[in-house]
């Protein structure tokens, strides 16, 4: 039986180093980590950026449902990957949590391809919450900070 997954591919047009500090440093996670409509309050981001070191983040929906979410750094090689548990932070941690893997490369004048992978957790696009799209929203929330910041 084969392990439910995606995979999105996105470029950006910012340098490699900027979206690893985007991944990173809890400040600017927070202004992305979450779908549209759906806020992520910075004092709500901890981020251990080690291997074993762990991440937390609450999202608030607009009605003021809360879904927290947390997971274990299993790989971080600066600037390039970060690999990592995804999910609530009640969930056992077994072998059917879901992993995600950030890969970034250099594009060429100053841009980055990010290809962001999750395995465990199938490609639900379309439906109602799907993790899928709402990763999908967080990365263009993602784009939205990268262009203020290089506006501002």
């Amino acid at each position: 039986m084969s392990v439910p997954e995606f995979t999105i591919t996105r470029t950006f047009d910012a340098p490699r180093e900027t979206l690893w500090r985007a991944w990173t440093d809890p400040a600017l996670a927070a202004r992305w980590w979450h779908p549209h409509e759906v806020t992520t309050p910075a004092e709500s981001v901890s981020i251990d950026l080690r291997e074993g070191g762990s991440y937390t983040y609450l999202m608030i929906d607009p009605t003021g449902g809360e879904w927290p979410t947390a997971g274990e750094y299993l790989e971080v090689r600066e600037p390039e990957r970060l690999r990592f548990t995804w999910g609530s932070p009640d969930d056992e941690r077994g072998d059917d949590v879901p992993v995600i893997t950030v890969d970034l490369a250099e594009a060429g004048e100053g841009r980055t391809l990010m290809t962001f992978h999750m395995a465990r957790h199938p490609d639900d696009r379309g439906s109602e919450h799907g993790v899928h799209d709402g990763w999908t929203e967080a990365f263009e929330e993602l784009d939205g900070v990268l262009t203020a910041s290089t506006a501002a």
